[in-house]
């Protein structure tokens, strides 16, 4: 459980320091100077990220896969090492001989000790915005040489995100939300990647206020009082794994019994797995947020005084 914590708020961190960078991008080229995939794809490739991972195999470049870090777990199947994306090493990548590395903000020095011995680095830092997952699954797909599958899957991805956009109910006032990290009060506001998903959603996030000028990269850490005064429509949990937390335990914490969101039942544990990585499930996890807040009357469509 505690592992699952700290694996957690560690994105949160990397999410912070890939907020700080240039543009959130690649930190390697993978394709020729023309913009042409190579003219060898790699035999052999590691991924050191779950999302990179998932990335990998949406494009096609599944059977290159040699080997996986130790917290990527899907699609089934996945050849799982004890590999770390966190703690990296390179002899241990190195072991695998791979052509290719694919990561996630890769520490300076083990992209250089990588490339010293002729193994290629991708780096694809946290996206902030569904286009850079567009870029980055484009990347994948001319580093693997499937770049005509990753164009398919970008394609797929921008008509089901529009579609389920399409599908939310039109509402006189947004519903709010609550999206939990962790049970420390960890959120993220509408400046991330996961926020974005949930404006789709046509819902108001009640952590933007806590986070008004991005001193936290989007990710703040609420007050138990903050959050009882911004009293969410909708609590999403995406601490049910790691950290043991649901709809009881949510409301049991002090003050917490008394919220809309508490009251009329809407505390929902989300797949954190799929609202942490920013890869081609984020149309499943968007479809999610959509499904779990569409019957609801939060949001003022019912009369004024009416509802909660």
């Amino acid at each position: 459980m505690q592992i699952k914590r700290s694996l957690a708020l560690a994105a949160v961190a990397a999410a912070l320091l890939a907020a700080c960078g240039d543009d959130g991008g690649d930190e390697v080229d993978a394709s020729s100077g023309d913009g042409e995939p190579a003219a060898d794809a790699p035999a052999a490739i590691v991924s050191l990220s779950p999302t990179a991972t998932e990335m990998l195999y949406a494009v096609g470049a599944g059977d290159q896969v040699v080997a996986v870090d130790d917290q990527s777990d899907f699609p089934d199947g996945v050849p799982v090492t004890d590999l770390s994306g966190y703690e990296p090493n390179v002899e241990a990548i190195a072991g695998y001989e791979p052509d290719l590395v694919v990561a996630s903000d890769l520490p300076e020095d083990i992209s250089a000790g990588l490339e010293a011995i002729d193994i290629e680095v991708l780096d694809l830092s946290a996206a902030v915005t569904l286009d850079d997952t567009y870029a980055q699954l484009a990347d994948v797909g001319i580093a693997t040489g499937h770049e005509d599958e990753a164009a398919d899957v970008v394609a797929q991805m921008r008509s089901d995100i529009e579609e389920l956009a399409a599908s939310v109910p039109e509402r006189e006032e947004a519903p709010t939300y609550y999206h939990e990290l962790d049970e420390t009060l960890y959120s993220v506001t509408s400046e991330t990647f996961i926020g974005d998903l949930y404006s789709l959603a046509g819902l108001e996030n009640v952590a933007d206020p806590a986070d008004p000028n991005g001193e936290f990269g989007g990710y703040p850490q609420l007050g138990p009082e903050f959050l009882v005064d911004a009293d969410p429509d909708f609590v999403f949990l995406a601490d049910g794994e790691c950290c043991a937390q649901d709809a009881t335990t949510f409301a049991a914490r002090p003050g917490f019994a008394d919220m809309t969101a508490v009251r009329d039942g809407n505390v929902v544990v989300v797949d954190e797995d799929m609202a942490s990585r920013w890869g081609p499930r984020s149309v499943d996890f968007l479809r999610s947020i959509i499904e779990a807040t569409s019957d609801s009357t939060a949001g003022s469509t019912a009369p004024a005084g009416v509802g909660g």
